[in-house]
């Protein structure tokens, strides 16, 4: 019955909503896809909750929170026990960061670089539209696309994990959410408690082939290897992710400790974080204060642009080191000429505004959240990671937040606060943001 309850109640709100918003001009102009972008997602998380609710598994804002975090792909959660909870409800928790990560990929790729915010302009080239080069012709016809792989690879991880030893059930969950970089478990140590080190290995592959730009996935089936090997944003992102599982290992790697353990476990976490899909092999509260900062900088990273990742993303980050190059080398050669380039093209003053606004804001949003968390009497390091851990939509976090701990204990009026630090972490800033301007709402 809570299914039922909450298809009615989803049924009479969406055709109250049609009824009401009758016109003859049913086009969406640039400025609409502000407003139907944080609307589908806000709805999506409104009446998502409704079955946790109508089934009394959890409070009103508890499931609000679950079903954002869900949605979000941000897998922080708020349930302690996650095997006392009815199969069919773990199976939808899941499911809502499966559709949450395809939309993502559709947002990201399709409609964010049409808005032109955040300095995701350079995308205008690999979108549907008046363009130099598009996936497809038409939007459909990109969507079909990308469903095609996004479903291909959930189903390759699915029928691994079953050879590896997990149940169906559980590794069609685990599949549902390492694809969304989601990482809801069906289990409360998350994919340390299954001991295997086949299926760490196996999810660490498609942690990181979910934190790749969707875009390359389909230049490999097309069999243009050079191009993909040519991408900047993908060097720069495979560097990252090199270096840090390097250091990582070399961290955990100690007397007693096994090579092949330490540099799996560095893998494991490495993909986790920087995908920001949130899976734990390790209680890594327990490494050195080093081995700590390399996560939460992991979460200042994030996945790459056109994935299912979260975080400021590796392009805004490639952008922001070269402007800062150039600016660098023009105090040395005021005369000089120097430009910001990107796969051969100079990048333009306004997409590198976009870049630094959007940084600025993301720190800004982080610090406020901090605060609203410290507030409510948290330490600084709970409060900081919880704040950087919801924004980048990550999942777990350190302190109070860490690796095998919950969301459970912070007051309802926090757990509001982060759930709209995921909303707003997950749309980009600024997509959300702009419903917050007066000019927005000027005709």
């Amino acid at each position: 019955m809570p299914w039922v309850w909450s298809a009615l109640a989803a049924a009479a709100i969406g055709l109250g909503l049609l009824a009401s918003t009758r016109t003859r001009d049913r086009r969406l102009h640039p400025k609409d896809g502000f407003l139907v972008v944080t609307g589908a997602w806000l709805f999506a998380s409104l009446l998502g909750a409704l079955p946790w609710v109508f089934a009394g598994i959890l409070a009103p804002v508890d499931a609000l929170f679950e079903t954002v975090s869900g949605f979000t792909t941000t897998g922080s959660t708020v349930i302690p026990d996650i095997t006392v909870v009815p199969r069919a409800f773990v199976l939808w928790r899941a499911f809502t960061q499966w559709l949450g990560g395809m939309g993502i990929i559709l947002f990201t790729i399709a409609v964010l670089p049409l808005l032109g915010i955040g300095g995701m302009q350079l995308f205008k080239a690999e979108v549907p539209g008046p363009a130099e080069e598009k996936l497809q012709p038409r939007l459909s016809n990109t969507a079909r696309t990308l469903w095609g792989i996004y479903v291909g690879l959930t189903t390759a991880e699915w029928i691994g994990l079953m050879v590896l030893g997990m149940s169906g059930f559980d590794a069609l969950c685990h599949s549902f959410t390492t694809l969304a970089t989601g990482g809801f478990s069906t289990r409360n140590q998350s994919i340390g408690e299954f001991a295997s080190p086949a299926i760490e290995w196996w999810i660490t592959v498609f942690m990181v082939a979910a934190g790749i730009n969707f875009l390359l996935h389909f230049r490999l089936l097309q069999g243009r290897f050079r191009d993909v090997a040519r991408d900047v944003e993908l060097r720069w992102f495979s560097a990252i992710v090199a270096l840090a599982a390097a250091l990582m290992t070399a961290t955990i790697w100690k007397p007693g400790v096994a090579f092949a353990d330490a540099l799996r476990t560095a893998c494991f976490q490495t993909a986790s974080i920087i995908s920001t899909t949130g899976f734990v092999t390790t209680d890594f509260e327990r490494w050195s204060s080093f081995g700590q900062l390399l996560l939460l900088l992991l979460m200042l990273v994030g996945g790459m642009s056109g994935s299912t990742g979260g975080g400021p993303k590796s392009l805004r980050l490639v952008l922001a080191v070269r402007s800062l190059r150039t600016v660098v080398h023009r105090a040395i050669h005021p005369r000089a000429v120097v430009l910001v380039k990107y796969h051969d093209h100079v990048v333009d003053d306004h997409t590198i505004a976009g870049v630094w606004g959007f940084l600025f804001t993301y720190a800004g949003i982080a610090l406020a959240t901090t605060a609203a968390v410290a507030l409510s009497g948290y330490d600084l390091l709970t409060a900081v990671s919880a704040a950087l851990t919801t924004l980048g939509n990550v999942g777990p976090g350190i302190g109070e937040v860490g690796a095998y701990d919950n969301f459970a204990h912070f007051p309802g009026s926090v757990k509001i606060v982060l759930s709209f630090a995921m909303l707003i972490g997950r749309l980009e800033l600024f997509t959300v943001l702009a419903l917050l301007s007066r000019r927005f709402w000027r005709n």
